[in-house]
């Protein structure tokens, strides 16, 4: 299975057992120790994966961090575990702030088995940054984060190549951050630069005023279009209602033009392609997206549709399962849920084996 999968299925064992783990071994053992299996370490081997790790840090003799992650002999990554109960906070960090300057280490992790905090030293060498540069949650896994977390996996770790790619998440972070202020309240600056451009002539304090809340008021529109875009199937369907395909229709949809995949979208589709790889080679499940929905599809065959996804509506979202042309849609409040049609889909996948 590829990481994107492995995450799948860690993403719904975590849901399943989060509520349980109330201590932080419990959480290590079935939450963290997992996750970095699903890396590429062997966490039976203790000169990769360490636990209980020591070093001696200045007056702290003995201290232990709970986990080091080496490669070649050489310490690369620092864990701190917390029960998964718990949310993460920078005062449980005091251990690797002290161990990432007395180690090789230039990454380090909080974490509490279902979000992981990664911190390097992007703004002062030898000294961990009070911020993480990379968070990631089990609860909510977006289609970029399996691409970012290679970079932390056994077979391709590179300090260099995480240092940058650090480094440019952290700029990221902080241009939205400034974006996200400036589309809510504009400055006088981004104000004086728009206006210029559409009314030249002396900025006066009305004019600043009124064009800041013209600029305000146009920057919400330009969202609320966008997102209305995505929105173009409205399902008021309060239980699962059969559907019948019509006569040679295909999940082949022609208006894709403008398509925009959600992150939720990969989200449902990774988990129905774990619920199927138990089946049949994962590759086969394949995604194609449309206007209207998005097709989840066997061999990338338009006639073998394993399921639908219709996660349009601002305010329900269905998942569709077939049982011949007949479409059962069942309403999905968390995408977890989708792990309860494991039934259809199995049924669904036995009836293409037949045919």
């Amino acid at each position: 299975m590829d990481l994107a999968t492995r995450l799948v299925e860690l993403e719904k064992r975590t849901a399943q057992h989060r509520e349980l783990l109330l201590t932080e071994e419990a959480a290590k053992t079935a939450l963290v120790l997992p996750f970095f299996q699903a890396l590429g370490y062997d966490v039976f081997n203790p000169s990769e994966v360490i636990p209980e790790f020591t070093a001696d840090v200045g007056i702290k003799k003995g201290e232990k961090v709970d986990y080091a992650l080496c490669a070649d002999g050489r310490v690369n990554i620092l864990v701190e575990c917390k029960p998964s109960s718990v949310d993460l906070d920078l005062k449980h960090a005091s251990q690797l702030f002290r161990y990432f300057a007395a180690t090789d280490a230039r990454v380090a992790v909080l974490t509490n088995g279902v979000v992981y905090n990664f911190y390097s030293d992007i703004d002062q060498p030898n000294r961990m940054d009070e911020k993480p540069f990379f968070h990631f949650s089990m609860d909510a896994i977006k289609r970029t984060d399996p691409a970012t977390l290679e970079r932390f996996s056994k077979s391709q770790f590179s300090i260099e190549a995480i240092v940058a790619e650090a480094g440019r998440l952290k700029l990221e972070s902080l241009t939205r951050t400034e974006l996200e202020r400036e589309f809510a309240q504009p400055s006088d600056e981004f104000v004086k630069m728009m206006a210029t451009r559409v009314q030249p002539g002396r900025m006066t304090p009305a004019l600043r005023e009124q064009f800041g809340a013209v600029l305000a008021g146009s920057i919400a529109s330009i969202i609320r279009d966008r997102v209305n875009d995505r929105l173009t199937s409205a399902l008021n369907v309060a239980n699962p209602v059969p559907v019948i395909l019509e006569e040679g229709r295909s999940d082949d949809p022609s208006d894709t033009e403008g398509v925009i995949t959600t992150d939720d979208e990969i989200a449902g589709f990774r988990i129905i392609q774990a619920i199927a790889a138990r089946h049949v080679d994962p590759k086969r499940v394949v995604i194609r997206d449309s206007k209207s929905y998005c097709a989840i599809l066997l061999d990338d065959n338009n006639r073998k549709t394993l399921a639908r996804l219709h996660f349009n509506s601002p305010t329900t979202r269905y998942v569709g399962t077939f049982e011949g042309k007949a479409e059962t849609r069942h309403s999905v409040v968390e995408l977890t849920d989708v792990y309860k049609l494991e039934p259809q889909l199995v049924a669904r996948l036995t009836e293409f084996r037949a045919s």
